[in-house]
Order: structure tokens, then sequence, then C-alpha cells
């Protein structure tokens, strides 16, 4: 990794449209509507008096493949996805055009042999009215690059988790073709589409995205603490502990207080925490 390139990366702003149709695909990609019965649901999958799933947020001004460009010189091929968190400062339109500004915050060096963090800070905005939309930070595990130095503040988003069982459990099943669907709002990663390239990654099939998991914890929150209200999320920080895989029941073990809820995701099938050191936080 050249450091002094990393440093000084500049980052021109991102305007995208998005439209109803994309919103509800979204939705569909976190597993909004698996039951058409479900009238929780329906709000965020029919435009009729559509809402967006504030987490969608994830997939809104996306800089692109940057790190795989090779004046950065980052083993992106060893890189993973570490910590992802959000702010959300208002709800988001079920249409509209925003613009996303990025910057990276800082490396943290681990050690040659131990790899390094990496902290990207995106800035949402509504394109037309300037308004902030949502802080988000990606946390970047590179596990190639250690011994390259270190800059800047690399902020930790994982929280500890009380003692003792759970007060609440909920569990989510997946559709064994929810990456095919997540994969359409924006991230063609054949990893989570290719049974050969998964191989090749080390896993034994197609991996669900990380931020597909994401989504359906803010899914989850929502649910159970908001009475399905979107707008009601104010933040949630996760860390990607191990990859699920499409089809997988998901089961969330939670710990609310007052308006914060810490929790942990396992798949239930392998007993695999994939989501751990996880905080929500609601609106009053």
């Amino acid at each position: 990794m050249d450091l002094h390139r990393i440093r000084n990366w500049r980052f021109e702003p991102v305007i995208q449209n998005y439209e109803e149709r994309d919103t509800i695909l979204y939705a569909l990609g976190i597993g909004y509507g698996a039951d058409p019965l479900d009238e929780l649901d329906l709000p965020f999958v029919f435009e009729h008096k559509l809402q967006a799933a504030p987490s969608m947020a994830v997939v809104l001004g996306y800089p692109g493949s940057w790190m795989r460009e090779p004046e950065a010189g980052i083993d992106w091929v060893r890189m993973l996805h570490g910590e992802q968190a959000i702010t959300l400062h208002r709800p988001l339109a079920p249409r509209g055009t925003v613009r996303a500004e990025h910057r990276i915050l800082g490396v943290e060096d681990k050690g040659a042999e131990k790899g390094a963090l990496m902290v990207i800070e995106r800035q949402l905005f509504d394109d037309e009215s300037d308004a902030p939309l949502a802080t988000l930070w990606q946390n970047m595990f590179l596990r190639g690059d250690g011994g390259c130095g270190s800059f800047g503040e690399v902020p930790k988003f994982s929280t500890e988790l009380p003692d003792g069982p759970p007060v609440d459990e909920v569990t989510v099943p997946t559709a064994a073709n929810q990456a095919l669907i997540y994969r359409l709002s924006g991230d063609l990663n054949p990893v989570h589409v290719d049974p050969a390239v998964a191989r090749q990654a080390g896993f034994p099939r197609p991996i669900l995205h990380g931020l597909a998991s994401f989504g359906i914890a803010a899914r989850a929150i929502i649910r159970a603490y908001a009475q399905g209200d979107p707008t009601k999320l104010k933040s949630l920080s996760v860390r990607l502990s191990r990859p699920a895989f499409p089809g997988d029941t998901i089961r969330f073990e939670l710990y609310p207080d007052e308006r914060k809820i810490r929790f942990r995701a396992i798949a239930v099938e392998r007993n695999e925490t994939i989501l751990n050191g996880c905080e929500a936080v609601l609106t009053d």
C-alpha cells in the first residue's frame, strides 16, 4: 500500500438519482416482503405510500472500486469489510437525487504480519436542498498491508455486549436467492453469485453481502422496537465477524436499554456469529 497516495487520495463527489423502483428493489434485497400478507412490510415494497428503508443509505453514492486501483497499492484480494456504521440525520425519501462526499479518515498499522485498518467516511446529502441525510463509516481490514505505516484517526464502532443471556431474540429467515436480489442494488462482486469465484475465495458457496446482513439487522431492530417505523432509527453499527450464506436463518440476540439496543447475530444452522458488538440507537 502506498501510504502517501492513500493519505492524499481525493474523491470526486458522487451524484446519484434513484427512483421508487430502486427503493423497492433494495427492500426486497434485505428481505422485506417475504411474507406477502405482512402489513408491516408492505410500505417498503408497494409504491402506494412507499417508505425507504433507512439502511438503503449504504448503497447510495458508492465511490466504486477505487481500492482496486493500481496506484493505491492495496492488496484488495485479501481485504475484508470489518465494521460498518451509519448515523441518520433525516429520513430518506422514496426517490431523489443524492450527493456523496468521501474521505479517508486514517490508517492504523497493526504490523507487517498483522495487516492494517482503514476507515472511509461517506457524507450523504440531498443534492437539491444540500440537507445532510446520513453519515457512514466503513472500516476495512487490509490483511496484506501491514507494515506500511499509520496516519489520522481510526475510530472503532463495535461495542461490548452485556454478560448473560439476551433479553430478547428475533429470528429472521433469508431466501436462497437473497444475494441474487441484493446485488442488483449495486454490489456486483462475483463472490456473491459465482460458485467458482466463491470457492477461490475459500467459501463452499456464494456468500451473502455483509451489507445485506447490515440491512437485515436494521430491519429486525425497526420491527422489534419501532413498530416498523423506519424514521425511528437514529444510528446503527456492526462488526462483520463471519459471512452469512443465502438461506441462513439469522437469530438476533438483543440487549435493549432504553433507546439503545446492543446485539449480535448468529447463523442458526452453523451456530456461527456473523455480526457482533452491534449497537442500534432509536429516536424518542
